[in-house]
Parts: structure tokens; C-alpha cells; sequence
């Protein structure tokens, strides 16, 4: 029978292992963004590798288109999510772009008149962390409270973090010539579901102005001292760090 310290010691030893656990595993905060956001979105798709441009886009799109793409993003009609690191750079983007039924591959599938189609890609640096499927559980929730009943997905077969995400949701998929669809159905809207969502979002801008000030406070510590400020990391650090 073990005395009252091997208790404490072993009890000491599981909650290291759990922030552990936690630390490699840390919470991602998903974020609703808007028109004045575009900065960031655009750094973001152009630091993606050229392999990553081409799964998130269907095809090699250059700078300048997508330059266009950004530019070109309605915010009022869309809805686009992004996680940030503690530098305000974004780790994930998940556009959520709604449509009329008819104008998808996918208008049998749904008696609503608009369908939502999602589209993410995620930075190299932060792969394994849960931020794409974070973004695709947000995306899935916006589309029920907006009673929207079909999240559609259209990628390359060979794009590995959206067939996984697709198959983790328990989406329909159909390929075709290198390419898949995919959609899930989803369920009616509840107050819960609304509440959960706006909760969600504060939580989220909460964890922005944190960061956001802690940035300021870098810089403005950078400006007296003169220390760090020709010092530029370019590696992301996770959404938690």
C-alpha cells in the first residue's frame, strides 16, 4: 500500500504528463475575419509552398492571382475563419463561400436554395495541431446556423488534409479525373448551436486583443532597448505559444 507522498508524487507525475500533453496539443482558437484582414490573408497564401498553393487552389496560381483572390473576397456574402499565432500571423484560413444550389456539382443533394462550399489551407509549421479540422467544425457550425444544409468540399484527390478532414466529418465523397467532391449534411440550428457559436467568437477575439497587445508591448519594449528589433522569425510558433 503506497503512503500519502508516492500518492502525491504519482498524482504530481500525471498532471506533468497532461501539461505535457497539453502543451504539444495546444488550444486553437478560431477567429471570424474581416475586410481588414485582407494584409493578413494575402501574407498568409503567399507563404504557403508552391505544393500547398496548388492543393488549397486547384491549380498554381501566381502571386498576382492570388493577389486578385484576396481582393476579390466578399465578406459580406462569405464568411472567412483564421487562427493566429501569438505574432498575429495566420496558421489557418478556412473561406466558407456561399452559393446559389444550382451553380455547384452538388444541386441535387440539398431542397435549400444555397449550398456553402469550404476551402482551407494550413501553414507547414502547423500541421498536426487540429487547425483544419477546428476550421471545418466552425464552418460546419456557421452553415447550421445560417440554415444552410449542405457544406460542400471540391479539391485534388491528392490532397491529403482535406480528404482526411472530409472522411473525419463523415462526408459524402465522389472523385472523379483527379478531382473530389465532397458534402456533408447538416443538421437544423438550435439555440444552443447559436450560442456556442457566439461564445466561440469571443473566446477568439479575446485570445486576438491578448495577442495583439502582447505584440504591441514587444515592439514598444523593441523601440526602447533597441533589442530584437532587426531580429525577424519567420517560423511560426503554435496557435497557443
Amino acid at each position: 500500500m503506497s503512503n500519502p507522498f508516492t500518492r502525491w508524487m504519482q498524482r504530481l507525475r500525471g498532471a506533468s504528463a497532461a501539461a505535457g500533453e497539453r502543451h504539444e496539443k495546444p488550444h486553437v482558437f478560431v477567429k471570424e475575419l474581416s475586410p481588414r484582414s485582407r494584409r493578413h490573408l494575402l501574407r498568409h497564401f503567399l507563404a504557403l509552398e508552391e505544393k500547398d498553393r496548388l492543393l488549397r487552389f486547384g491549380s498554381k496560381l501566381s502571386d498576382e492571382m492570388v493577389t486578385r483572390y484576396v481582393e476579390g473576397i466578399n465578406f459580406e456574402r462569405d464568411t472567412v475563419f483564421g487562427v493566429y499565432d501569438r505574432r498575429l500571423r495566420l496558421l489557418g484560413v478556412g473561406h466558407l463561400a456561399f452559393a446559389p444550389k444550382e451553380s455547384t456539382r452538388i444541386s441535387g443533394a440539398t431542397i435549400k436554395p444555397v449550398v456553402a462550399e469550404f476551402g482551407v489551407s494550413v501553414t507547414a509549421a502547423a500541421r498536426g495541431l487540429g487547425v483544419g479540422t477546428r476550421l471545418f467544425m466552425r464552418a460546419s457550425m456557421r452553415c447550421r446556423n445560417a440554415d444552410v444544409d449542405t457544406l460542400y468540399m471540391h479539391c485534388l484527390s491528392s490532397n491529403k488534409v482535406m480528404m482526411h478532414i472530409a472522411k473525419k466529418a463523415g462526408m459524402e465523397i465522389h472523385r472523379d479525373y483527379g478531382e473530389a467532391d465532397a458534402y456533408l449534411k447538416i443538421k437544423p440550428a438550435n439555440s444552443a448551436t447559436v450560442f456556442q457559436e457566439a461564445v466561440e467568437e469571443q473566446v477568439a477575439m479575446l485570445d486576438y486583443i491578448v495577442k495583439a497587445n502582447f505584440k504591441a508591448l514587444l515592439k514598444w519594449g523593441a523601440r526602447v532597448t533597441g533589442i530584437g528589433s532587426d531580429k525577424k522569425d519567420r517560423t511560426p510558433p503554435p496557435p497557443g505559444a
